[in-house]
C-alpha cells in the first residue's frame, strides 16, 4: 500500500538543459542611417538571423557575402530558354526532313531543302554569337 502522506516524485519535465546557456543578452541602438547600413550588411551576408550576425561581426568571424546580379540572372535564364528552344528546332528539322523525302517528289524535296538549309546556316551563325557573347561574359565574371 502507499503512503499517502509522502509526496509523490515526479521526474523532471521538459527538455534537456543545455551545458552553455546563452544568458547575457546585451542590447545595441541603431539611428536610422547607422540601421539601414546594418540591414544592407545583414541582407548580404546571407545568415538567416540578426543575432548570428552581431556575434560574427563582433568576434571577428568570416562570413560569406552573397552578391546577385540580376541582370546575371536574367543572362543566364534567357541562355536556357533559348538552348531549350534550339534543342526543339533541331528535333523539328529531323521531323521535317523525314516528311519531306515521304510525301513530296525528289525536285520538290530538294527546293525545300534549300530554303531550310539557308534559314539553318542563319540560326548556325546566331548560335556563333551567341558563343562569342557567353564567352566574353565568362571573362568579364
Amino acid at each position: 500500500m502507499e503512503n499517502n502522506n509522502e509526496p509523490r516524485r515526479r521526474g523532471k519535465g521538459g527538455r534537456p538543459t543545455k551545458i552553455d546557456t546563452v544568458s547575457h543578452p546585451v542590447m545595441v541602438r541603431f539611428t536610422d542611417v547607422e540601421y539601414a547600413r546594418f540591414m544592407t550588411l545583414f541582407e548580404q551576408s546571407g545568415v538567416t538571423a540578426k543575432a548570428i550576425f552581431i556575434k560574427a561581426r563582433i568576434f571577428n568571424d568570416t562570413f560569406r557575402v552573397i552578391k546577385t546580379d540580376r541582370g546575371t540572372l536574367e543572362y543566364v535564364a534567357k541562355l536556357t530558354q533559348f538552348h531549350a528552344q534550339f534543342r526543339a528546332v533541331g528535333t523539328n528539322y529531323n521531323q521535317v526532313v523525314k516528311e519531306l523525302h515521304t510525301h513530296f517528289s525528289e525536285k520538290k524535296v530538294l527546293a525545300l531543302l534549300y530554303k531550310l538549309e539557308k534559314i539553318t546556316a542563319e540560326l548556325a551563325a546566331i548560335g556563333q554569337q551567341i558563343i562569342a557573347l557567353s564567352e566574353d561574359f565568362k571573362q568579364r565574371w
